[in-house]
């Protein structure tokens, strides 16, 4: 019994170890060709199971979905001879497994080093007849476009794949170039800032003169209005004075006389040295002045 059981379970595992080494699957996500002791016999396999002769057959499989290429940044020239940094990368797929795997060996890498030597050869082919205004902003889509077309004509027949799509992330000036730009950008700020503080002081200046103008014609206007206003008061006072006198004359110098002693004896410390018959003392000899 025990050797029975030996002997099916040792048949067993020869057909496992069997339809392992004749069976495979294709994925959907995936592309493979067929080796037979080296030779390419199926080029194409669509996704599914298949059977395969045992140490005779090898299927290379191949990621058949959209792979990005994210290539080292390059310098390129322009029309103009102007050196620019630019960062690209571009996303490829497989379109034909057989031209693919003899043209890479199957290998990911060797692929992404061919397609982004080609790469680079588009773009320095496109910059090359743009100016910078041109490459950086004013035919950008353009200039992609043209090199998607351009690679697809050479890279479908030499490496079997397709570019789908080829964008630049950055464009960048080189480090000596970004410094010059750099400083005439710092003085051009300068130059526009000095012009802006001149008008700034310019119009400070007209400013401060117009309100000094306005101050003098506000203080002008101001003293001729108190003028007039203290003449007409002083017309006035003189008015009531020599109406106030001519209705009495005795009262009205007799109250002169009093306010001018009241202010020439107001310190009693004052010495005054008077003739006694001056006039100043009129109203101190004689109730009527005489």
């Amino acid at each position: 019994m025990s050797q029975k059981l030996s002997a099916f379970l040792i048949g067993l595992a020869l057909v496992v170890m069997l339809a392992n080494s004749s069976l495979y699957v294709i994925k959907e996500t995936e592309k493979a060709v067929k080796l037979r002791f080296g030779r390419i016999v199926e080029p194409d396999i669509k996704p599914g199971i298949y059977v395969k002769l045992p140490f005779a057959d090898d299927v290379r499989k191949f990621d058949s979905r959209i792979l990005t290429l994210d290539a080292e940044p390059e310098s390129f020239l322009t029309v103009q001879k102007k050196r620019l940094i630019v960062d690209a990368f571009a996303k490829w797929r497989i379109v034909d497994v057989a031209t693919y795997y003899k043209a890479t060996g199957g290998e990911e890498s060797v692929a992404h080093s061919r397609l982004a030597d080609r790469v680079n050869d588009g773009l320095r082919n496109q910059f090359g007849t743009r100016t910078l205004h041109e490459a950086v902003s004013g035919e950008r889509d353009q200039l992609m476009a043209h090199i998607t077309e351009d690679l697809n004509e050479r890279v479908r027949e030499s490496l079997g794949v397709e570019v789908v799509d080829v964008r630049v992330k950055r464009i960048d000036l080189p480090q000596e170039v970004s410094e010059q730009v750099f400083r005439r950008m710092k003085a051009e700020r300068e130059k526009e800032a000095r012009e802006l503080r001149s008008k700034g002081l310019e119009a400070a200046e007209r400013i401060r003169a117009d309100a000094d103008r306005q101050e003098t014609i506000i203080a002008a206007n101001a003293y001729r209005e108190s003028e007039n206003t203290r003449g007409a008061g002083d017309a006035e006072a003189s008015t009531v004075y020599a109406t106030a006198y001519q209705r009495n004359p005795e009262f009205y110098a007799f109250s002169r006389s009093l306010i001018a002693y009241r202010k020439a004896f107001a310190n009693k410390g004052d010495v005054m040295l008077i003739d006694p018959d001056s006039d100043f003392f009129s109203y101190l000899k004689d109730k009527s002045g005489k």
